[in-house]
């Protein structure tokens, strides 16, 4: 059996589904997604605290 028919045997003949994770470039709305950056201020933030507790902590 080829791969071909183990995955479209038990598929209607006009199965159609929008895919849920589009590949590509960004469509019309741009991307969503945020990024790293707010991840890594609050990660620099805690580091100056850390920082900044040891030096003034007797």
């Amino acid at each position: 059996m080829a791969d071909d028919d183990f995955y479209t045997r038990d598929r209607p003949d006009d199965a159609k589904l929008p895919e849920d994770r589009p590949r590509g470039g960004a469509g019309p709305g741009g991307s969503s997604g945020k990024g790293a950056r707010p991840i890594w201020i609050i990660v620099g933030a805690v580091a100056v605290v850390i920082v900044l507790l040891a030096l003034f902590m007797p």
